[in-house]
């Protein structure tokens, strides 16, 4: 693992032994705003006029959409449960060394590190509006009773982890996800659009983040 510098001077992670980095090169942090913020978890309240959701994200990483996601409900009356998915989830050491504690607030940086490693083993308030797990299992061993109003899909790229983008894997994500309840991701190709088409979805072509013309938003039907 080593840290690369991206376009809008925020950090990110390269995986050599994936051969990818965690977030876009363009912009981590402005990626993690635009994608998952802006067009996912902005969209779904402003369309749906709640006042909580429920966050499903597949990809914790270093938990730069949970932070964006906490400072984004910071002073709002927004209640949020936010579940992570991650297989291999990274030392503290490493989310300390990212410098993202210049993209948030200092409440929100301080309250994520000092709960980290206990969300990986169970569920932790980290305000009186916001509560995060992170289930340190593979994604096709994830379960759970809870069901999703937002999932941000934040896996590796298709060319880098094709099994994450396959038909049985977005079919197992789409069972956690309510009536309503929305799917966006960074990417869009045919076979993902017609695969989410075929679980019940409706497609949308979204402007993309920095670096990709387009994206994904799929809202279940």
């Amino acid at each position: 693992m080593e840290f690369v510098t991206t376009g809008d001077g925020s950090k990110t992670l390269y995986n050599a032994q994936i051969g990818e980095c965690y977030h876009s090169k363009h912009g981590a942090v402005q990626e993690s705003r635009h994608v998952f913020i802006k067009t996912g978890l902005d969209h779904y309240l402003q369309k749906s006029g709640a006042s909580e959701a429920a966050i499903l994200e597949i990809g914790f990483g270093t938990g730069l959409n949970f932070l964006q996601t906490a400072d984004f409900i910071r002073g709002k009356s927004f209640q949020v449960d936010y579940v992570g998915i991650e297989g291999f989830p990274l030392p503290l050491a490493t989310i300390a060394a990212t410098g993202y504690q210049e993209t948030v607030d200092t409440s929100v940086w301080s309250a994520y590190l000092q709960h980290y490693e206990t969300a990986l083993q169970e569920e932790v308030q980290i305000h009186e509006r916001l509560q995060l797990s992170i289930a340190h299992t593979l994604l096709m061993d994830f379960q759970t009773e809870k069901q999703f109003d937002v999932v941000y899909f934040d896996a590796f790229a298709a060319i880098h982890q094709p099994e994450m983008w396959s038909d049985a894997a977005l079919a197992h994500v789409a069972q956690f996800v309510k009536p309503g309840g929305v799917f966006v991701t960074y990417a869009i190709t045919g076979n993902l659009k017609r695969s989410m088409k075929s679980l019940g979805f409706s497609i949308e072509k979204a402007p993309g983040a920095p670096g990709k013309r387009e994206m994904l938003r799929a809202t279940k039907l």
